[in-house]
Parts: C-alpha cells; sequence; structure tokens
C-alpha cells in the first residue's frame, strides 16, 4: 500500500538540510530503486522552484511499504529526523487514484 509522509521542518532547518541532505537522499534513492516511490521533495518556503535562503518548510514522500508500522519505521530513521530537521512526521495510508 502507498503511504504519504508529511514532515514539517523546524525553523531555520537550511543548513542543517544541506549537511544532511546527502544520506536523506540516499535512502530515497533505495526506495526509488526498488520502485517504491511515487513522488517525493521538499516544501520550499517560498513560490519558487529554488527557494534560495527562504529555505523549505517541510517535505513529502509517497511510498509503498507493506504496512503502516513499516512506513512508520522508515519515516522515524530518516536522517532528517535523526538530525533534527523535522518538528513533526506524520505518515499516513494513501489511496492513489490519478493519474
Amino acid at each position: 500500500m502507498w503511504y504519504a509522509i508529511m514532515s514539517e521542518d523546524n525553523d531555520d532547518s537550511l543548513s542543517l538540510r544541506a549537511k544532511t541532505r546527502p544520506a536523506h537522499l540516499a535512502r530515497l534513492a533505495e526506495l526509488t530503486n526498488e520502485g517504491r516511490v511515487l513522488a517525493a521533495g521538499p516544501h520550499p518556503a517560498i513560490d519558487a522552484e529554488n527557494p534560495g535562503s527562504a529555505g523549505f518548510t517541510g517535505s513529502l514522500v509517497i511510498a509503498e511499504f507493506p504496512s503502516l508500522v513499516e512506513a512508520q519505521r522508515w519515516a522515524d530513521d530518516d536522517p532528517y529526523v535523526v538530525a533534527g530537521i523535522y518538528r513533526k512526521v506524520t505518515v499516513k495510508p494513501f489511496k492513489c487514484v490519478l493519474p
């Protein structure tokens, strides 16, 4: 089943995001290579593809896991969580209707 992992950043997380990004992306690449990612990316703090110093307010990952427990476990082990970048992470089942 698909699960939406919705994360909200702590304030002033941009520099810590930059340091932690390679490890975060490596985990996402593993899921992607297994064909388990529907969509993933950050939420820019401003209406721009590259928000520059404005940074990001959080992230969204929609990925396939065997269960909600497995999805939550994966989310809890995210390098951004471990580094303290995210202040809140919500994991919910997701039903893809379109496309």
